[in-house]
């Protein structure tokens, strides 16, 4: 209601009373502003059809209310499409939920701790698809009753009696007790978290994800992408599929080679980005020896997870997606036929976040850059002047971008990246292009 005040969000995610260094939130839920419950029923016809250019600038002015923020982001990473009925999209969920859980299934049939409730945080074989010996811990809540003990090492020495294993099930299982262990590191300064079938649920989704995505499998900061899904989707499958989302997005900055490393074309991106915005602050890195701006990694990795209390990271990302917002994802996703194809082409650039229709007022062969770039430059513009007076090497560059844990705003950065995106694309159209 207009004129009620601002309700701080924090107690829609709990913190544990012992974790008192933890940041508070920026986020206020603000009637108007907040995209609320009602606004949200209102922006469906009677059949269930989204008006999603309703939505978006409500978003980026206010963010979400975290009762309905799950089913929204369903939406803004392109689980659904706008124009689908209620109808259509039950059918499609219900479709969704059985593949996950013939997914999980084939995951259980290979190493049954898989949807057990339990997880591992040790090493069950070796690279070379040998079992390892050592007695293994299965993380697990209590030994009640209807919860099977798993023995992992006989698991792997039954697997390999019967035949050398595939190289795709030694690489999986390689990464199990990976994902298990930072599984324990995940937010752990949430209440929800302390029950552990809500750690075994998203150690699963972590499994099954690797098993399905060969090229990437799973690294290291992937469960800070995932935790949320698991928080805001009851259902399992729901998350799983909100992550896989999430993950046709990121997924170019986990794929690694021998020699590179694929968030590294983010990071010469943000380096071209802030030659232009900023000359100096880029000449003063490059001589310090930060010029591969190796420093920004994280933030572009988790998307400023480490950087902003965990109720801000969801409140920030909600409205990068409102502002890159692209109603044409979810057929490409799908695989669409040409006839599907051939309707994209008449969608309103209403329904397009503010930051996409810039960028497809750009005609050009390279693909536009995402807002997570801008926003790490937009972090480093507003310490230009501290990293130009202070940092004398690489060690006070990362100092300084450590010290703004929990100061940041959230708003704030993401206007502020849209200026920077103006401005870019405007200064990088009057530069003499190479022929």
């Amino acid at each position: 209601m207009w004129g009620a005040p601002a309700e701080p969000a924090d107690s829609y995610y709990e913190v544990r009373p012992e974790c008192t260094d933890v940041p508070t939130t920026k986020f206020k839920i603000k009637p108007g502003k907040t995209l609320s419950v009602r606004k949200w029923q209102a922006a469906f016809s009677p059949d269930g059809q989204l008006d999603i250019s309703k939505t978006l600038g409500r978003i980026h002015r206010g963010g979400i209310h975290p009762t309905i923020r799950g089913e929204v982001w369903e939406f803004l990473l392109c689980c659904f499409d706008p124009r689908s009925t209620y109808e259509e999209r039950e059918e499609l969920r219900l479709e969704r939920r059985e593949q996950y859980e013939k997914l999980k299934a084939v995951c259980h049939e290979i190493f049954p701790v898989i949807g057990s409730g339990q997880f591992i945080t040790a090493p069950v074989i070796t690279e070379d698809g040998q079992p390892i010996e050592e007695p293994l811990v299965l993380q697990e809540a209590s030994n009640a009753a209807g919860v099977e003990t798993h023995n992992s090492t006989e698991i792997v020495k039954d697997m390999i009696s019967k035949g050398p294993l595939d190289k795709r099930i030694v690489n999986w299982l390689l990464l199990l007790h990976q994902i298990g262990l930072d599984v324990k590191r995940t937010d752990r300064s949430l209440v929800f978290y302390e029950k552990q079938e809500n750690l075994s649920k998203l150690w699963d989704i972590l499994a099954v994800y690797a098993w399905i995505d060969t090229d990437v499998g799973y690294c290291q900061g992937m469960s800070d992408l995932c935790s949320p899904m698991i928080i805001l989707l009851e259902h399992e499958a729901d998350a799983f599929w909100c992550f896989e989302r999430l993950m046709r997005r990121l997924r170019g900055n986990f794929r690694c080679t021998e020699s590179s490393v694929g968030v590294e074309s983010q990071l010469s991106h943000l380096a071209m980005v802030t030659q232009v915005i900023d000359p100096k602050l880029h000449q003063h890195l490059e001589t310090l020896g930060g010029g591969d701006y190796l420093f920004a990694v994280r933030m572009l990795m988790v998307l400023f997870r480490r950087e902003f209390s965990f109720c801000d990271s969801l409140y920030l990302w909600e409205m990068m997606w409102a502002l890159e917002y692209d109603p044409d994802l979810f057929y490409l996703y799908e695989e669409p036929s040409m006839e599907e194809s051939s309707k994209l082409k008449s969608r309103s650039m209403r329904n397009y976040g503010k930051f996409e229709r810039e960028n497809m007022k750009m005609k050009g062969e390279e693909a536009p850059l995402p807002i997570s770039v801008f926003l790490v430059a937009s972090v480093l513009k507003d310490k230009s002047t501290q990293l130009l007076h202070e940092a004398r090497g690489l060690d006070d560059v990362v100092k300084i971008l450590n010290d703004i844990t929990g100061s940041l705003d959230a708003k704030k950065a993401c206007n502020e990246a849209i200026k920077l995106h103006k401005k870019y694309l405007k200064k990088a159209s009057q530069q003499p292009k190479l022929t």
